[in-house]
């Protein structure tokens, strides 16, 4: 594992945290689809970077 595997890691656990923190409010989303959005988004954000 690199230090950019390490450091994508780390910032997709905050992004699912934060996804899912924010998706508690919303009923029909859930944290665990706000988690899974959040870490995408991150790794996505991440990838078009390069």
């Amino acid at each position: 594992m690199t230090v950019d595997e390490k450091a994508l890691r780390r910032k997709m656990a905050i992004g699912a945290g934060i996804g899912a923190v924010i998706a508690i409010p919303v009923p029909f989303v859930g944290p665990i689809f706000g988690a899974l959005a959040g870490a995408g988004y991150t790794y996505y954000r991440a990838k078009k970077r390069g």
